[in-house]
């Protein structure tokens, strides 16, 4: 019976993937990796966005997405600050973002340390007694210990030194800024209480459990249990919650930084070790050191990670948020990299084509 509950399980769940991704299409074809200096997406949830209500900005995409879904069906309008195409973590914006963020009735934020403009902008909110409320989602979240793989010239973030702020990848830990964005939300809109209350329980349930549960399929299956990507270190809840081993090759936090000889010399050795064909990359990182390890090693293509930090042109256009770039970007990749599916098996049609060895 067991066997047969597991095998409706997963029947779902496949289901659901290819329900999300039939939507996506040749999305990605002739995107560059950086789109420039675009605007970020908006939304009020299924209100006019005409901002007659209350507005809150965010500074980081997954909670932006997270808002954004959870003032469904109240006057709550939600903005992205951070503009399409670049990622959210090591931008630096122009003062332009500080006069919206003290515009804005409520200021989403991924607490201290871990982006220093949003850090400047809440001191200037401070000094200057602006009342715009800060809504914290990393509020009583608990960290995980930096990998062991990070530079040891990074400390960590905040009160919290030593830990790992990409805290987000793990959908039972992001459950708990859905609560802190929801309370926050609350506050701003009291009368709508109840729909952002009903709002985050089926968001939580419906989209963040079945994810959890559709990853926790992927790793269980794999008989290989190490990931090679040649992207920088967010990836690391990912491992700690499904048991499975995150080799980035950026040995740093933010998605820059140089990649040193010594650590093309350990991707190698990886590679080699644990026989792996395929490889992940940042989707919004260089091209440059996956394409090394093609030349220089056993893997034949590298398909795209990102840690839900920034959006291409078309995920806009087609509102893709926090859902849909896990069952559309990360998962395939996930399958692939593992060896549980050929690139041709996975993701929408024409996925493997659109997105091996992306520019």
């Amino acid at each position: 019976m067991a066997e047969s509950n597991t095998r409706s399980s997963n029947r779902r769940q496949v289901t659901r993937r290819r329900a999300l991704a039939a939507g996506a299409g040749l999305l990605a074809t002739g995107a560059a990796g950086c789109l420039g200096n675009v605007s970020g997406g908006t939304s009020s949830g299924e209100s006019d966005g005409s901002e007659d209500g209350p507005v809150a900005v965010a500074s980081f995409f997954s909670f932006f997405d997270f808002a954004r879904k959870l003032a469904t069906d109240t006057p709550v309008t939600v903005k992205n600050l951070v503009p399409t195409g670049l990622h959210g973590h090591g931008w630096e914006p122009n003062a332009s973002v500080t006069r919206d963020i003290i515009e804005a009735d409520a200021f989403i934020h991924v607490g201290e340390d871990f982006q220093p403009w949003a850090d400047r902008a809440i001191q200037t909110l401070k000094d200057d007694n602006v009342d715009t409320q800060l809504i914290n989602v990393r509020e009583g979240v608990e960290l995980a210990d930096l990998a062991a793989t990070l530079d040891p010239d990074e400390e960590g973030v905040g009160q919290n030194r030593g830990k790992d702020p990409h805290f987000w990848l793990d959908p039972q830990r992001a459950k708990i800024s859905v609560d802190n964005i929801t309370e926050g939300l609350v506050e701003l809109a009291p009368d709508h209480e109840d729909t952002l209350r009903e709002n985050a329980e089926t968001y939580k349930t419906d989209v963040l459990e079945t994810i959890d549960s559709d990853y926790q399929d992927i790793f269980d299956r794999a008989d290989r249990k190490v990931v090679q990507l040649a992207a920088h270190n967010a990836f690391q809840y990912i491992g700690v919650r499904y048991g499975v081993e995150m080799r980035p090759l950026v040995v740093n936090l933010a998605a820059s930084g140089d990649v040193k000889p010594s650590d093309i010399t350990k991707a190698k050795e990886t590679i080699e070790e644990n026989d792996i064909r395929y490889i992940g990359n940042g989707v919004f990182e260089s091209r440059k050191p996956a394409k090394q390890l093609l030349a220089e090693t056993q893997v034949e293509a590298y398909f795209p990670v990102t840690p839900y930090a920034g959006v291409r042109e078309e995920w806009v256009e087609n509102n893709w948020g926090y859902e849909e770039i896990a069952y559309n970007i990360n998962m395939p990749t996930f399958e692939v990299v593992l060896g549980n599916e050929a690139p041709e098996d996975v993701g929408p049609d024409g996925w493997a084509e659109q997105w091996r060895n992306f520019e």
